[in-house]
């Protein structure tokens, strides 16, 4: 066992600007802390495995999923099902992180989703 926290999880950057940390990191589910600035957002899919969580520790996210969008702000969480279209950004004034749980590990398993194709 290891006490894990942003100093010496593993970091990955994503779309442009982002920031991941794992806190969990195993085959059967992932707990991830993200970080968005400003302006940023990640590319809309779907995963075809994996439920997830997304839980907002400061900021707000905009979370389009299979249309309908979602404003979550710190204390707020909301589940996207498997199969489900969606698209978080940061829309609002501040940095925007969050905590991602994701059950099986996602990485690996997303599908570009345009919105044209819904």
């Amino acid at each position: 066992m290891m006490i894990i926290n942003l100093k010496n999880a593993e970091h990955y950057v994503w779309g442009d600007g982002c920031d991941g940390w794992f806190l969990h990191k195993s085959a059967a589910f992932t707990l991830i802390q993200e970080r968005v600035p400003v302006g940023k957002a990640e590319v809309r899919h779907y995963h075809e495995y994996a439920d997830q969580v997304f839980y907002v520790l400061q900021g707000v996210a905009t979370l389009e999923v299979d249309g309908t969008i979602h404003q979550l702000r710190a204390g707020d969480s909301l589940a996207i099902p498997v199969g489900a279209a969606h698209q978080l950004s940061n829309q609002g004034p501040a940095e925007l992180q969050f905590l991602l749980i994701s059950q099986p590990n996602s990485h690996g398993d997303r599908v570009l989703a345009p919105l044209e194709s819904v």
